[in-house]
């Protein structure tokens, strides 16, 4: 079952796609922030002030997203000198939180912390801290998600953990089956995997079963896996070449809203070394950081709106199973003191509902030439969730249908011109929980 929202990132927002195309940078990267007790890390200078320049490297640069691993006990020193506007909350020192942090310059929602079912001490003191995964759908401009994960695998080479890592990056797949049915997907961690490791079958589970692009085999190895069993192909730290493996991956699919494409890869090492006069141009981390440019653009054929609601109950996405040219035909809501349901047929017949039983029926059969343009929906607690209280549809013929009861916070999405609403996405159980409208060109 998804882990309950951890406060970081607004909600909702009044509109939708303005750009249809841009780019960003990812950054991944192992700081090193296990207390210098337990592990030194092997590098020079103290931890406190190597995670300070850390974070003003960070400000520096202004990557667009950094995913972080090893963020344990020097988190504060690291966000002291960052400026990121987008930061998530430390789940704690190591021993109590997972290492996992993330810094953007663009909003998300949904984000929350999953630990790992499975962990081995066989060589490594892995279940000593809840290690695991975070994942957040990442709003890079209006209209676009991307739901990002952040991991760190079990560490070691003995046969427990080897078993331990393979058993969580199996366990990340199958929730992006569950989770991310539908959207673009971008992976950044430390797998602690290397594709030359025989043992290390886990990481080709990405590709296989969620169909993700390695973006270093991409770019830096013509699209060809490196060889289960061959020789490793180790890296120096900084590394001055990019054809060597490292155990830090960077992995990623488009959706049929959403386009991605990685265009650049670096180990960007060499803009992350000490300035102190001690330790000049050493390493302020046992891990090459590695940075990945991305381009995206909008489909012309299918957008979609920004979320309403609360993260809570099944995720669903109608985009899977979505004709070619679909238009509207039959729009149908139940609700009473809140939005129980919402459901749409197509010309075709094909049918989406989501939602429960609850509430009364309410329909609207759409004309010749009639779709759904604008929709309002209102918000409000329940049980201590948020869900959607409410919903109004108007069409462009300025036809109206509406369920559930209104509440103060309230916002209207609209489609841009030429695009109609034909189904839905979001999380349900008994009532509406969460709601965002896929839109198609007529």
């Amino acid at each position: 079952m998804k882990n309950e929202l951890i406060i970081g990132a607004s909600l909702l927002a009044s509109a939708h796609a303005a750009a249809t195309s841009g780019s960003f940078t990812a950054l991944s990267f192992n700081v090193a922030g296990l207390p210098a007790i337990l592990n030194s890390n092997d590098v020079n200078g103290t931890k406190t002030e190597n995670a300070e320049e850390i974070g003003t490297y960070f400000a520096k640069y202004g990557y667009d997203i950094i995913n972080m691993q090893e963020d344990f006990n020097y988190h504060a020193y690291v966000y002291s000198t960052d400026d990121h506007a987008y930061r998530t909350a430390t789940s704690g020192g190591a021993g109590i939180g997972s290492g996992l942090n993330t810094v953007s310059n663009y909003d998300w929602v949904d984000f929350s912390r999953t630990k790992w079912d499975t962990c081995s001490d066989a060589s490594e003191d892995d279940c000593l801290t809840p290690k695991g995964f975070t994942f957040m759908r990442w709003n890079p401009s209006t209209g676009v998600y991307i739901d990002v994960y952040n991991l760190h695998a079990d560490a070691g080479t003995e046969d427990g953990d080897e078993t331990a890592r393979n058993a969580n990056l199996q366990q990340v797949a199958d929730y992006i089956d569950i989770w991310s049915i539908g959207n673009a997907v971008l992976i950044m961690g430390d797998t602690n995997s290397r594709y030359t490791r025989s043992a290390d079958t886990g990481i080709r589970v990405f590709k296989s079963q969620n169909d993700l692009t390695d973006a270093w085999v991409q770019l830096e190895k013509g699209g060809v896996y490196p060889t289960a069993g061959a020789d490793a192909l180790l890296c120096d730290n900084p590394s001055t070449i990019e054809t060597c493996e490292t155990v830090d991956k960077v992995l990623y699919r488009g959706s049929d809203i959403v386009t991605l494409d990685a265009s650049g890869f670096v180990y960007d090492g060499e803009e992350f070394l000490n300035t102190d006069s001690d330790y000049l141009g050493d390493v302020l981390s046992d891990h090459n950081p590695v940075l990945i440019d991305f381009s995206w653009s909008m489909s012309q054929s299918l957008r979609q709106s920004e979320f309403s609601g609360g993260p809570h109950g099944d995720w669903f996405n109608d985009l899977p199973d979505m004709p070619s040219s679909p238009t509207a035909s039959v729009l149908t809501f139940m609700g009473g003191s809140r939005l129980d349901s919402v459901a749409i047929e197509l010309t075709d017949g094909t049918t989406f509902s989501h939602g429960g039983t609850g509430g009364t029926a309410v329909s609207l059969t759409l004309g010749t030439d009639e779709y759904w343009i604008e929709t309002e929906l209102c918000t409000g607690k329940y049980n201590s969730e948020t869900r959607n209280f409410y919903i109004k549809a108007t069409t462009s013929s300025g036809n109206t249908l509406e369920a559930g009861t209104s509440t103060d916070d309230c916002l209207t999405f609209t489609a841009d011109d030429g695009y109609a609403v034909v189904g839905f996405m979001g999380q349900d159980g008994d009532e509406m929980d969460q709601l965002a409208l896929i839109y198609a060109a007529y």
